[in-house]
């Protein structure tokens, strides 16, 4: 993405904004920090961000969840019964 300061922008305005209505965004700095990123108006907007809880009251997590088959795990990695119940 091409970076361009103020002073360049100002002088070459129309040019830029040509180049960003055919889809080549384009960034304008000030002393050589970016300020601005200009893009065209159809370019789609970044995608919105998920959060979480986002499918509430969609899932149910069963109530016995942290130690839902235990006792299989238990025989797969030590073979037995290690705790006794």
């Amino acid at each position: 993405m091409e970076t361009v300061n103020i002073h360049e922008a100002k002088t070459h305005l129309s040019r830029l904004v040509e180049k960003a209505a055919k889809g080549e965004a384009f960034i304008i700095a000030k002393a050589g920090k970016p300020m601005v990123k200009v893009v065209p108006l159809d370019q789609e907007a970044a995608p919105k961000k998920r959060r979480i809880g986002f499918m509430k009251g969609e899932i149910v997590v069963p109530a016995d969840f942290d130690t839902m088959m235990a006792d299989e795990i238990e025989e797969m990695f030590y073979g037995g019964d290690l705790f006794p119940k």
